[in-house]
């Protein structure tokens, strides 16, 4: 028990970080993962419901939190939550880690496509290119650890609501934004070709930038 108690408090200072761990066996709906000295329990809210997975599998997952369950105290891990994304950020761009850019929002629809607005601190460092990196090496391995399944777009972060509103539905270009701060709606005129693309299949696009 004081064993348990040591590790567990060891991961309570490690919330909101990731770590690699390990497919150890399926639990009903959750999956139990390894992540060193303790396991994780992925429960069907955390898991990315596109994703197939199976014993022994290596995957990157989120420490979201400690809860009481069943036999104690049990770390729970996630796939679906947004810090798995920022902390992956954090591992690919140095910039990131030190604070020179700044993830300033972030949307994901798990398994799919995430956006992420960034921001750079510090004058002369390009926020959207420190991200996707030299010919897109830094986002491909982020890419790479959902499995190519989640498309990521990066985009600039600006104060100014109307040109983020743009920046947001991009790949569309060629936007014309005007805001009614009243009703806070923001409406969008796309030329015929733009159109698709800023609401993107399902209106995924769209929504994402909403």
């Amino acid at each position: 028990e004081k064993e348990k108690e040591a590790i567990i408090t060891d991961y309570k200072v490690r919330i909101g970080t990731i770590v690699n761990g390990m497919v150890l066996r399926f639990a009903g709906p959750n999956i139990i993962i390894d992540i060193g000295k303790a396991e994780g329990v992925m429960s069907p809210l955390e898991q990315i419901a596109n994703e197939k997975y199976h014993l022994n599998q290596r995957l990157a997952v989120y420490l979201k939190e400690i809860h009481e369950g069943p036999k104690g105290e049990e770390v729970l891990v996630s796939r679906a939550d947004n810090g798995l994304l920022v902390g992956l950020l954090k591992r690919e761009v140095p910039e990131v880690a030190q604070g020179s850019v700044e993830i300033k929002a972030i949307e994901r629809e798990p398994g799919n496509r995430a956006k992420i607005a960034v921001y750079s601190t510090q004058p002369g460092i390009d926020p959207v290119g420190s991200c996707v990196g030299q010919k897109g090496v830094r986002v491909q391995a982020i890419i790479a650890e959902f499995n190519g399944l989640e498309k990521i777009d990066i985009i600039q972060w600006s104060e100014d609501k109307a040109r983020l509103i743009a920046q947001a539905l991009s790949p569309a270009k060629e936007l014309t934004v005007s805001l009614n701060e009243e009703t806070k709606e923001a409406k969008v005129i796309a030329p015929d070709h733009q159109l698709s693309l800023a609401i993107g299949r399902d209106g995924q696009n769209v929504r994402l930038a909403s």
